[in-house]
C-alpha cells in the first residue's frame, strides 16, 4: 500500500514576526517557513485543516509533500513541527525545498512480519526490537513507505541486521560504517534467570543492612 499524497495550498505570509504568526493561527492557518535550495526562507500560512489531515496520516515527517500557490507546484520535506503543549495543535511548521531526484537523509519506519510462525517466538522467545526505524539516503521522490523486516524463520538467539533487509536499489542508510541490528529474538528464559539473580543480590543486600544495624544495637 503506497502512502497517500500530501498536499497543501499555501499562502505568502505578508507580516511575520510573532504578531503575524498569531494572526495567521486566530485565521485557520499554521504559520510556516519555507527554505532550502537556490531561493530566499519564505514566511508561509498553511491551512490548519490540511495539516492536521496530514498528521493524521502518520507518515507527515517522513514523507514528501507538494506545496501549491497560485497553480505553482513546489516539492518539499517537512523539517519540524511544533505543537501547543496544551491543545496539542500545530504552531508551527518548517518546510525544506526538494528536487524529486535529490537525495535526502530520512527515517523509515521498519515493519516486522512473520510474528506468528517464528519458531523462536512459539518457543517462548520476545522480540526485542532495536530499530523501529532506519535512516536512509534516498530521492526525495521515491522514499519508501517502509522497511519489511521478516523473523518467519528466527529462533531464539537469532537476528536480523540491515543487511538482510531488502532497500531500495538507489537508498542506502546513513550508517555504512557497521551492520547494524535491527531486531532479536530473545530468550524468557535468560530474562528471567536475569530478574532472579537481581532480586537474590538484593535480598542479600537487606539482610547484610540488617546485620548491620543489629551490630551496631
Amino acid at each position: 500500500m503506497s502512502k497517500k499524497q500530501i498536499s497543501f495550498n499555501v499562502e505568502v505570509r505578508e507580516r511575520t514576526g510573532t504578531g503575524g504568526a498569531r494572526e495567521a493561527r486566530n485565521n485557520g492557518f499554521v504559520p510556516g517557513v519555507l527554505y532550502g535550495g537556490n531561493d530566499k526562507p519564505v514566511a508561509i500560512n498553511l491551512r490548519l485543516a490540511e495539516v492536521m489531515k496530514a498528521i493524521e496520516t502518520g507518515h507527515f515527517l517522513s514523507s514528501t509533500a507538494t506545496l501549491v500557490h497560485k497553480g505553482e507546484k513546489q516539492l518539499v520535506i517537512p523539517q519540524a513541527i511544533q505543537m501547543h503543549p496544551i491543545t496539542d495543535r500545530p504552531v508551527h511548521i518548517d518546510l525544506f525545498r526538494v528536487k524529486a531526484d535529490q537525495k535526502i537523509k530520512v527515517e523509515v519506519p521498519v515493519h516486522f512480519l512473520g510474528e506468528e510462525v517464528s519458531p523462536g517466538l512459539k518457543k517462548g522467545g520476545t522480540l526485542n526490537v532495536v530499530r523501529h526505524t532506519v535512516e536512509l539516503l534516498v530521492p526525495a521522490g521515491r522514499i519508501p513507505e517502509s522497511l519489511e523486516a521478516d523473523v518467519s524463520a528466527l529462533e531464539v538467539g537469532d537476528n536480523l541486521k540491515i543487511s538482510d533487509i531488502n532497500l531500495p536499489s538507489d537508498a542506502e542508510p546513513t550508517i555504512t560504517d557497521r551492520d547494524f541490528t535491527i531486531v532479536t529474538i530473545a530468550g524468557r528464559v535468560a530474562v528471567a534467570d536475569t530478574e532472579d539473580e537481581t532480586a537474590d543480590e538484593a535480598a542479600d543486600e537487606d539482610e547484610a543492612g540488617d546485620t548491620e544495624e543489629g551490630g551496631e544495637d
